[in-house]
């Protein structure tokens, strides 16, 4: 069977990935091993921009309705949490969301857009084209093929894609060993209680339906040695070590070890194959980011593909994804094991260097906002050539005339916001295949768009182009602009 786009993977990832192409009328297929979802949920946690991604499709109800809304978050563990609340977003907190709720409902989206999903089945490796790609799967009736455009890798840290592609994956291996216990605790701490001391740390997260999430590092932990699998009285002994007090935990639901080997994909593209969160990115999980920016990827390439696909693009739309990806993903990498300093530095100057750390975000709240922002993927900005301030940025969700800025995003095309109050509309000779244009204006714009008078928006929520100019010089530059914005 043919298809536009094979994505390797029904994580979180791939789901979004093939929900995104399908609303751009991308036909996909969604290759995924297991037959069922998981009930262990390895992302618990659903950052800010995450949020904002999905409002801009209006899906995101259940996951807020469902979702335990979290102040704060943290960095390396430190006394001093992060507040979320001062962020400039319409959801100033995270989500404590387990991992098969999220699957549930992004499945349920691509399903309902008309995506293929093949459970129970796995990409094996592909043969490359002139024109297309194989793409080899085998499933309960054996192998077979499934021909693309395009195949996209979302298939984790073991990535067969990436393997089979020859991509270059490289790293630093483990040293720290994490542990969790999803568990069941009769006198659970405050939420967003967490511990630190020379014992070890501990942070415990609240999770839908009466469970408790317990996460740590012990110092033995600091090992290469794999000491077997965590057990429930392994993990009490942790807890009274660092926090003294077991909380009353019982009935463990997913006991796990994680280790802090990191890695990179060399690229994110090569020819027709694509990577995507785990499968180009491998960190210890601090803060909880590593689902949120896999779904920025997905975010970021869906479009692309579907632009190229639909034709209003060129290919070479498409090497944008590894140059604006890549980036975040080495930062993403470097805080993570910056992080990982944090939570083990056990010794009298480890102590010590947490209690500047964290006494510097208390006393300077613009760091606390900017570490913030960063965690929670809103500050991502893309390189911009054209200079002005806001290119490359991710767009807020601007009130204009009744309604969000969110609210009018869509999959398969930019917007063009004309604030000029022309009457004329002289921007809707823009309007066509691949560009919209939302006439307005915006109501108590943030300080830095004060002053903007036209704004090209992508499909992902990132400004394109953004101009302060009056008549004539305003259209000139816009023009320039999508002359070498891909769009055809």
């Amino acid at each position: 069977m043919n298809y536009q786009v094979v994505v390797a993977g029904g994580g979180p990832v791939g789901l979004w990935l093939a929900g995104e192409l399908r609303r751009a009328g991308v036909t996909v297929a969604v290759v995924e091993p297991r037959t069922e979802r998981d009930s262990r949920s390895r992302a618990l946690t659903v950052h800010p921009r995450t949020i904002e991604t999905f409002a801009s499709r209006q899906v995101h109800e259940p996951f807020v309705q469902e979702g335990v809304p979290l102040p704060g978050g943290h960095f390396g563990v430190l006394d001093s949490r992060l507040d979320f609340r001062r962020l400039p977003s319409p959801f100033p907190h995270t989500l404590a969301l387990p991992q098969e709720r999220t699957e549930a409902h992004l499945e349920q989206q691509a399903l309902t857009l008309g995506a293929d999903i093949l459970r129970g089945h796995e990409v094996t490796g592909f043969t490359d084209g002139p024109d297309d790609i194989a793409v080899h799967i085998t499933g309960p009736d054996g192998p077979r093929t499934l021909r693309a455009a395009y195949l996209a890798g979302c298939d984790g840290t073991r990535s067969t894609v990436r393997a089979a592609a020859g991509i270059d994956f490289p790293g630093t291996p483990s040293t720290v060993l994490g542990w969790l216990g999803d568990v069941v605790l009769d006198a659970p701490p405050p939420p967003g209680s967490s511990w630190f001391g020379p014992t070890g740390t501990l942070m415990a997260v609240p999770m839908p339906g009466g469970l408790h999430r317990l996460v740590g590092i012990v110092p033995q932990d600091l090992t290469t040695t794999w000491p077997g699998d965590l057990t429930l009285e392994e993990l009490r002994e942790n807890a009274v070590a660092v926090a003294g007090s077991d909380f009353g935990m019982r009935d463990a639901v997913w006991l796990s070890r994680f280790g802090n080997a990191t890695r990179l994909a060399a690229s994110y593209r090569q020819g027709r194959v694509f990577l995507a969160g785990d499968a180009a990115h491998q960190h210890f999980p601090a803060g909880g980011v590593g689902m949120n920016v896999g779904i920025q990827d997905a975010a970021n390439l869906a479009w692309k593909l579907a632009a190229v696909l639909n034709g209003w693009a060129p290919d070479t739309l498409l090497d944008t994804y590894h140059a604006e990806r890549h980036p975040v993903g080495i930062d993403l990498t470097e805080t993570s094991r910056a992080q990982v300093a944090l939570m083990t530095a056990f010794t009298t100057e480890g102590l010590s260097l947490r209690g500047l750390f964290a006494r510097l975000i208390t006393d300077l709240p613009d760091l606390n906002d900017r570490l913030a922002a960063q965690v929670s993927s809103l500050s991502v900005a893309y390189p911009s050539a054209d200079g002005h301030r806001l290119t490359g940025t991710r767009a807020p969700d601007l009130a204009l005339d009744g309604t969000g800025l969110f609210a009018l995003l869509r999959a398969d095309g930019y917007l063009l916001l004309d604030f000029t109050g022309d009457a004329a509309r002289p921007f809707d000779r823009f309007a066509g295949r691949g560009l919209r244009v939302h006439s307005g204006t915006p109501h108590l714009p943030p300080a830095d768009w004060a002053g903007v008078r036209a704004a090209l928006i992508r499909p992902d929520g990132h400004v394109a182009w953004a101009g302060g100019e009056d008549g004539a010089v305003l259209t000139k530059s816009l023009t320039a602009t999508l002359a070498t914005t891909h769009l055809k």
